[in-house]
């Protein structure tokens, strides 16, 4: 069955990227089974999703959240062990509720998960039995402005604190500095963008505002690295624009310090930014419906950029995902020129400014909205959708059910070139 959403040729990368995963109606099947029922086998794999997050805890992976296209939210998970590769169940006494597009982080001892959008507080049923949200038909699709940690040790879950939180938000970005959560811009459902945020501290369990004074445009689609004393942000779209500019955000001072745009590259969103230790590169995303295979890094201590080379790299991408090896930044997935699904990528080395390609023999399917953690010799794919994209002469996005939504995915190791299959369950 197809959806039509009615666009501007220019909007129309933005809205596959960003909204086009929102879906005004969601309806989940009480037959639905997940890894973490009780009573259950808690070693299969949560069930299938979308838009989820993922964090790694030195020797696990843990994924929260998402949706499964027209079946509804979910605010439950599951742990990930590349040694044993198998799975462990998560409690969802006292999670939060169920939602997609959040934000999460790790902080050395929980995962910390906020915002996003999700059901009603009247939208949902929690079922004991077989430890799973399930969300009831709805046609609203409120933003939240609240979230939980989560202890592995103790498989628990705890509130935030929700005095002085941010303003109710997704698509926002978040970073964790070794002492604090900050949460900055994003929109909600009015289509308010916001170029403000806070700062929360887990061990205070307290929001701080961070400063409008010199913050970058309202906008949404963004990146953001933390480089061990500020956050960069970067690109993004938001007032009917795309960005190329951002701005670099110290905490201990509470001040945003300009980034140059002289070498900067092309204005985009969907791209993705990783830190080196010394530069952030960002790579790939879409701008004017055209979507790049070219990037830039910046070094915020010289407050200069220089080109990524352009040669062996991979297609031209959005809504893919990267991360930093300690030597290269891997990129893999996303959409493509066609708007079809990618399941390819490459390896980019700054010393050398050079690509390589990945190994194609047993990779993941091709999708978009999966995670992806670095395990500190392979990158771990899972989840996401595969969803047929046209634009039709007219410039309407046309959306059809593609491959489906994954609880799969697959790792990567680059020292041998291989991937190694992350099994999903059987569904119906």
């Amino acid at each position: 069955m197809k959806r039509m959403v009615f666009l501007t040729p220019k909007l129309a990368l933005f809205v596959v990227a960003i909204i086009c995963s929102k879906t005004a109606s969601f309806a989940m099947d009480a037959s639905l089974e997940d890894a973490s029922q009780s009573g259950a086998d808690s070693r299969r794999p949560p069930y299938r999703r979308s838009d989820h997050t993922a964090v790694w805890t030195g020797n696990e992976m843990i994924v929260w959240g998402g949706g499964c296209r027209c079946e509804g939210y979910l605010n439950n998970g599951g742990r990930y062990n590349p040694a044993t590769n198998s799975w462990a169940g998560m409690t969802t006494n006292g999670a939060p509720a169920a939602r997609h597009m959040h934000a999460a982080v790790w902080t050395g001892t929980e995962m910390i998960v906020w915002g996003g959008s999700g059901a009603p507080s009247d939208g949902g049923r929690d079922n004991p039995q077989s430890n799973h949200s399930r969300a009831l038909r709805y046609l609203a699709i409120p933003e939240l402005n609240d979230g939980g940690r989560y202890n592995p040790q103790s498989n628990s879950w705890q509130p935030l604190m929700t005095d002085g939180t941010p303003d109710a938000r997704y698509s926002d970005t978040t970073v964790w500095t070794g002492a604090e959560m900050i949460v900055w811009g994003g929109s909600n459902e009015r289509r308010t963008i916001f170029n403000n945020g806070s700062r929360y501290d887990p061990i205070r369990n307290c929001w701080q505002a961070v400063t409008v004074m010199g913050a970058p445009a309202a906008r949404e689609g963004h990146t953001a690295v933390w480089t061990g004393s500020e956050m960069i942000v970067w690109g993004g779209w938001g007032e009917g624009q795309i960005y190329n500019d951002g701005g670099c955000y110290v905490p201990r001072l509470d001040r945003w310090q300009i980034m140059t745009t002289n070498g900067v590259p092309a204005a985009r969103l969907g791209h993705t930014a990783v830190w080196t230790g010394t530069e952030m590169i960002v790579w790939g995303g879409s701008g004017n419906a055209i979507p790049f295979s070219d990037g830039g890094r910046f070094d915020p201590v010289q407050n200069h950029w220089q080109a990524v080379a352009t040669n062996a790299a991979p297609a031209a991408r959005f809504g893919h995902k990267a991360v930093w090896t300690g030597t290269e930044m891997i990129i893999w997935g996303g959409y493509g020129a066609d708007h079809q699904a990618l399941n390819d990528g490459g390896r980019y080395n700054p010393t050398s400014n050079t690509w390589t390609s990945i190994n194609l023999h047993n990779a993941p399917s091709a999708r978009s909205g999966f995670t992806v953690v670095w395990t500190g010799s392979e990158m771990v794919v899972w989840g996401g959708e595969d969803i047929s994209v046209k634009i039709s002469p007219e410039g309407n996005v046309i959306r059809d059910a593609g491959g489906g939504v994954f609880d799969d995915g697959g790792r990567y190791n680059p020292s041998v070139d291989t991937w190694t299959l992350v099994k999903g369950a059987v569904h119906p």
